[in-house]
C-alpha cells in the first residue's frame, strides 16, 4: 500500500499537479477499478490517508423498499429490508447503508493492471483540465510563440507553452505569411478541444481586441488606465480607428497614444504589417463622436435620424465626400463600426476650406445652434 501512495506523490510532482488533485484522481481510479471487478451498478467509496500512506475501498449497499426503482437500474447497490434483516439483524432500518471492505489485492494482477490504467487516465484528465483552466484565464490576452508547422490549408501552428496554437488563414492579416521558426504575436480567442487537434488555442491577429492589447503594451497611460480605449474598429492590414478618452484634464489621450514623433503608434502599426491607425477623441455626444470618427473629412452638419436604430444623416460638401467615404468605402465603414451608427451621407453645395468654413447652400448659423438636444447628454 505504501508503494502505491508513493507513486501518487511522484505522479503529482511529475505532472505538476497538486497533491490534492492527484489523490482525488486516485480515489476515482479505485472506485472505477472496483466496479470493473464486480459490477458497474455497485456503489463504492474510497478513502486515502496520506499521513499513514494507506487507502481503503468500501462497497456500499443501501436498504430500500421492495418497489424502489434502483432494483431495476442499480440492483447491486440496494437490498430489500426483509433480506437485510434476515442477514444482518432485525435492527436494520430503511435507508441504512451496509458497508463492507473491498480488498483490491484479492482480485489478482488484473485488478492491479486495471488500477494503473485508470490512474494514468484520470491523472491525464486532471492535467488537461488544469491546462484548460490555465489558458482559459488568458483568453483575450496577447500570446507569443514560435511557428513549428504550416499545413496544406495554410493553418499556422504555433508552439505556446504546453499547448499548440492555431492561427488559421482567416485569422491572419491579408497577405501575411510566416515560416518555420518565426516568432508570432497573436490574441488568444478561446481554448478548444478537437478530435483532430486535441486541446489547442485558437489565435487571431485580425480582431480589434488585438489592436487594443498592442496599444496597451505600447502606451503606459492606457496600461495604467489614465487613458481608456472606448472602442476600436479595423479593416485588418489596411486601416483602423480607435476611440480614446481620459478623465484627467492635463493628459492628451491622442498625444499619449501617438507618442513623440509617432513612435508608439508606429510600433503598433509595424506589428500589424503597416496598418494605418487613426486615433479619435471620444465624446459621449453621438453627433460629436460621429463627426470626429469621419475625420479627415470635415462635416458641415449632422442629425441623428433614428436613436433607437442608431442612424445618422451627415451633410457634407462635394469636395469632402471622397474623404468621408475613403478608398473603397473604408473610412465611412470604420466610422460606422467605431460609433455603432449607420451613417448616410447627404451631399450639399459648396466647398469647405481648411478651417472648416464653407460657402454654398448650407444651414445658417442660427439654424445650426437652435437645437441643443445634443448638449443635454453632457448634463445627465
Amino acid at each position: 500500500m505504501e508503494k502505491i501512495v508513493d507513486i501518487i506523490e511522484a505522479m503529482a510532482h511529475e505532472k505538476n499537479l497538486s497533491l490534492e488533485t492527484a489523490v482525488e484522481a486516485f480515489k476515482e481510479s479505485l472506485v472505477k477499478t472496483a466496479k470493473r471487478c464486480t459490477s458497474y451498478s455497485s456503489h463504492f467509496e474510497a478513502t486515502v490517508d496520506m499521513d499513514k500512506k494507506d487507502y481503503h475501498v468500501q462497497q456500499i449497499i443501501t436498504v430500500a423498499k421492495d418497489n424502489d426503482e434502483r432494483f431495476e437500474t442499480e440492483p447491486d447497490s440496494v437490498i430489500s429490508l426483509k433480506e437485510a434483516q434476515d442477514e444482518y439483524g432485525s435492527d436494520i432500518e430503511l435507508g441504512d447503508e451496509l458497508r463492507s471492505d473491498f480488498i483490491l489485492e484479492e482480485h489478482g494482477r488484473t485488478a492491479s493492471h486495471n488500477l494503473f490504467k485508470e490512474l494514468q487516465y484520470h491523472i491525464q484528465r486532471c492535467v488537461e483540465q488544469d491546462l484548460f483552466e490555465k489558458y482559459r484565464e488568458k483568453v483575450g490576452q496577447v500570446m507569443i510563440g514560435t511557428v513549428n508547422r504550416i499545413d496544406d490549408k495554410e493553418n499556422t501552428f504555433i508552439e505556446i507553452g504546453e499547448l499548440k496554437g492555431i492561427l488559421s488563414q482567416r485569422n491572419r492579416i491579408k497577405g501575411e505569411k510566416f515560416k518555420l521558426g518565426d516568432t508570432v504575436k497573436a490574441l488568444l480567442r478561446y481554448v478548444s478541444i478537437d478530435p483532430e487537434f486535441g486541446m489547442f488555442l485558437e489565435l487571431t491577429r485580425t480582431s480589434p481586441k488585438f489592436l487594443e492589447k498592442l496599444m496597451e503594451k505600447e502606451v503606459p497611460e492606457i496600461a495604467d488606465e489614465t487613458v481608456e480605449i472606448i472602442a476600436a474598429a479595423r479593416i485588418p492590414g489596411q486601416r483602423a480607428k480607435i476611440a480614446l478618452k481620459t478623465d484627467f484634464p492635463n493628459i492628451d489621450p491622442i498625444g499619449a497614444a501617438v507618442g513623440v514623433k509617432g513612435v508608439r503608434i508606429n510600433a503598433v502599426s509595424a506589428e500589424l504589417t503597416g496598418e494605418n491607425i487613426d486615433c479619435v477623441d471620444y465624446s459621449p455626444i453621438p453627433e460629436v463622436f460621429i463627426t470626429r470618427a469621419l475625420s479627415p473629412a470635415i462635416v458641415q452638419s449632422l442629425k441623428i435620424t433614428d436613436k433607437k436604430e442608431k442612424k445618422a444623416l451627415v451633410n457634407i460638401t462635394s469636395d469632402q465626400k471622397a474623404k468621408a467615404i475613403g478608398k473603397s468605402g473604408i473610412n465611412i465603414r470604420l466610422a460606422s463600426m467605431l460609433t455603432g451608427y449607420t451613417i448616410e451621407l447627404n451631399e450639399i453645395e459648396g466647398v469647405t476650406d481648411r478651417t472648416g468654413e464653407s460657402s454654398g447652400n448650407i444651414p445658417s448659423e442660427n439654424e445650426k445652434t437652435t437645437n441643443t438636444d445634443a448638449l443635454a447628454d453632457l448634463f445627465k
